[in-house]
């Protein structure tokens, strides 16, 4: 049957071939990407999925369902579509959007075998404030049992974990008066922020080695003569759990309430981004990713395991159902996210071909666990011991 997944992926290539390279030549920003959501949907409407657009009120989501009409499994694929300002798809997203789809038509043409159905979720804005994470606390994954996607990179990766992050925004009002003149008359809403700076830069030493804080100030003032009224601080503020971030980030906010209270501004806060959870991998479910990559050709010591990195709304996914998010070749070069470079390599047909290899063993996987109870007994085992 697997392959009977892969002549359906050759079969069905060169369309898949158009769909990625019109979303890489279209870019669209997060929750502006109506060009790649209507290709996208069409396509999978095509292959009889039913296609909800606009779900969890953002008019560039969809849910896709193929329903086998008899009982089984419930497996997810994720399709992400957003572009990178000025730099385009340089992150992949192009072949993250067709790679969701690949596997889902391809997925969905068995199962009369096996049983089950078949989603596709389309997911705005992964690279801002990204829907994974409404429709997480919506409830839309917690019926899957397993949630897949895979990313471009310059080599395999593993799925692995990332970082817990909240977007904090302290925003200082203070008093403008002339700074030379009368500079007792005014309070410094940019002095509020240097001290915010310093007082964080003073808890890094009293962090574990997982957190980072880094932050910039988009707004500090208009002109040297005038005292500061108003002066902004944004931080991305991470950590290895969500537990350990939540405890991270009230000693950040206490630095700047000590600021405001040093200074006599007044202060708000808020997230200007979405929250984003740990990315907890199933690993059952990624050891049998990397067994379909070796299925296909793809050597097990090939496939380095993940270090480092940075947030996913998969990290939110990841908390309500089995998940993984693995990455896959797509050049033979080095290649850097968000660069030019790397938007060159996901347009190529070496990207292509990436993402016809990464497509068909995310639908290997989900066969797996269509047709293998005990495997998916495996799947919800560590996932429910994980909580």
């Amino acid at each position: 049957m697997k392959d009977t997944l892969i002549k359906l992926i050759e079969e069905y290539k060169p369309r898949f071939f158009e769909i990625s390279q019109y979303i890489g030549n279209n870019p669209e920003l997060g929750n502006e990407e109506f060009k790649a959501c209507k290709i996208l949907t069409e396509e999978l409407g095509r292959h009889g999925f039913e296609v909800k657009t606009g779900i969890v009120n953002q008019p560039t989501a969809f849910e896709a369902v193929y329903d086998s009409g008899q009982p089984g499994p419930h497996i997810g694929f994720m399709a992400e579509y957003d572009a990178l300002p000025e730099v385009g798809h340089a992150c992949g997203h192009n072949l993250i959007g067709t790679m969701g789809i690949a596997a889902g038509i391809a997925l969905s043409k068995v199962l009369n075998q096996t049983g089950g159905k078949v989603f596709v979720y389309g997911t705005p804005a992964e690279e801002t404030k990204g829907a994974k994470v409404t429709m997480a606390e919506e409830g839309l994954f917690s019926h899957l049992d397993a949630a897949i996607m895979a990313h471009p990179s310059d080599t395999y990766v593993k799925s692995g974990s990332s970082l817990a992050m909240d977007a904090i925004q302290f925003a200082f009002h203070g008093k403008s008066a002339h700074a030379a003149a009368s500079p007792e008359k005014g309070i410094n809403a940019l002095d509020a922020v240097i001290q915010t700076f310093n007082s964080i830069n003073a808890l890094r030493q009293h962090v574990t080695p997982d957190v980072r804080i880094h932050g910039i100030i988009p707004e500090g003032g208009k002109a040297a003569n005038v005292v500061p009224d108003y002066a902004v601080a944004q931080f991305y503020v991470r950590a290895g759990k969500r537990k350990e971030l939540n405890e991270v980030v009230s000693k950040v906010k206490a630095c700047a309430e000590a600021a405001a209270l040093a200074t006599g501004a007044t202060l708000e806060i808020s997230n200007y981004e979405y929250s984003y959870d740990d990315m907890v991998t199933n690993e059952v479910l990624s050891d049998l990713f990397t067994q379909n990559l070796a299925g296909l050709g793809v050597p097990e010591e090939a496939v380095r395991e993940k270090t480092g990195g940075g947030s996913l709304d998969m990290g939110n996914v990841s908390q309500h159902t089995p998940s993984i998010h693995p990455f896959i070749k797509i050049s033979e070069k080095s290649i850097t996210a968000h660069t030019h470079e790397f938007r060159e390599a996901a347009l190529s047909k070496e990207g292509f071909e990436g993402m016809i290899t990464g497509a068909t063993a995310m639908a290997m996987t989900g066969f797996d666990l269509l047709s293998d109870n005990e495997l998916l007994k495996k799947v919800k085992m560590e996932f429910h011991n994980s909580k």
